[in-house]
């Protein structure tokens, strides 16, 4: 029998669609635990029983997350962009990434909006407050993006892959530089890699102005011009994942060394809590030996960690899923719809005083059935599930299943077909 990743020419990689909607679901679950992060009080719009433990998943969480999605994100755009064609690409994206933004923004917006004056009418009494804090200004470098900005800025990056290939076709029409990215691309998925992949973010992150170092990569979420390290950190990911698409008989490096890059990626976290604590700071970070160090270890950690989660999922989850095949195409929306409504639930449950290990699952559990539920009901076979997930098509093997989409649709099938970077 053929192993997964050397038969990937004619068969899915479930493994890579389970990762996509893992990243995706992890962050319903990392905003879930912030009213319970210590202090949150006084940063969050309602806090609640302080939980060291959902602290330390937040800050392991927030450490690869973002790094494993725009890797996933540049492996199945180039592998769309082989498929359709430069101009069918365009088209896709246009429509299943920037009108979603677009169409999501607001109405994601004005549900934030609407937790925010519940709470306020609880803490006030039934009534608002005559004086308020200032609000967003709505300008470039004071929007607010929420949790839509991975959109915004996977846009961003599309449009700097699209034309750095554009000027690599016309100055590179021997494809030397292609022949290059493959070499390095062999060196960059062996075992200690992690080591080189790391030093761009790293000292974005320690040149960062007021980097507050426990919260790790600063989230571009307040302004439509991005921090250096969160485009250093995405952009390497999503890179990385473009040229992985290349040669996708890579990946079996991945699968066979998982454990090694576990073990890389444990010790990375359990060095830089060890460092900061599970009590979030808001201090900036001195400019010393400590604090490149744990620069340099945090990113040496989100690599590892999405080596060893994707080389665990292509690895385990190779076979076809009905259930994980529902979940990675139902996480885009999941995703999109998910921060209003777990605002709502943090509100309430901070009105029942009950303990954290009750209301962290009960949250979750509730938040999943809404946000899943709803996805089956108005979604999945209607024209928002069309605009999320593309148009379904029926394949030889009989399945209906969806074609490729950088952020929430994953690939029909593989190709295996090179084409021009």
């Amino acid at each position: 029998m053929l192993h997964p990743i050397q038969n990937a020419s004619t068969e899915r990689l479930h493994g890579l669609d389970a990762v996509r909607g893992f990243a995706l679901l992890l962050g319903v679950a990392l905003h879930a635990t912030l009213s319970y992060l210590p202090g949150a009080q006084s940063w969050w719009f309602v806090g609640d029983d302080a939980s060291r433990v959902l602290s330390g998943g937040f800050f392991w969480v927030h450490q690869f997350r973002m790094l494993t999605f725009f890797l996933i994100a540049g492996y199945f755009g180039r592998l769309l962009l082989t498929r359709i064609g430069l101009a069918a690409f365009i088209k896709d994206r246009l429509r299943r990434i920037v009108l979603v933004l677009l169409c999501a923004w607001p109405l994601v917006f004005t549900g934030i909006v609407l937790v925010v004056i519940w709470i306020a009418l609880i803490k006030f009494g039934g009534s608002l407050p005559t004086e308020s804090p200032p609000g967003p200004k709505f300008t470039p470098d004071d929007f607010p993006l929420t949790h839509l900005w991975f959109l915004y800025v996977l846009s961003l990056f599309y449009i700097a892959m699209l034309s750095l290939r554009a000027v690599l076709q016309k100055l590179d029409r021997k494809q030397r530089l292609n022949q290059l990215s493959d070499r390095c691309m062999q060196a960059a998925i062996l075992p200690g890699s992690a080591l080189f992949l790391a030093l761009p973010t790293a000292i974005a992150l320690y040149f960062h102005s007021k980097w507050m170092m426990w919260f790790g990569v600063p989230t571009p979420d307040q302004s439509l011009y991005p921090n250096l390290a969160a485009l250093a950190s995405g952009g390497s990911g999503f890179v990385f994942g473009w040229l992985l698409q290349r040669q996708t008989t890579l990946l079996s490096a991945l699968v066979r060394f998982w454990w090694l890059h576990l073990l890389i990626a444990l010790a990375s976290t359990i060095f830089c809590l060890n460092s900061v604590g599970l009590t979030p700071s808001f201090e900036p970070a001195p400019k010393n030996l400590q604090t490149l160090a744990f620069a340099y270890s945090y990113c040496i950690g989100a690599w590892s960690w999405a080596f060893a989660i994707i080389g665990v999922a292509c690895r385990f989850l190779s076979n076809y899923s009905p259930v994980r095949r529902t979940i990675a195409d139902a996480s885009y929306w999941v995703y999109i719809v998910h921060l209003p409504i777990v605002m709502a639930l943090q509100v309430a449950l901070s009105l029942v005083k009950w303990p954290v290990w009750l209301e962290y699952p009960l949250a979750l559990g509730i938040g999943f059935a809404l946000m899943f539920g709803s996805y089956l009901l108005i979604v999945r076979g209607r024209w928002i599930g069309t605009l999320l997930n593309g148009k379904r098509q029926t394949l030889g093997i009989g399945n209906s299943i969806t074609l490729a989409n950088s952020s929430a649709v994953s690939v029909a099938k593989l190709n295996g077909v090179r084409a021009t970077q």
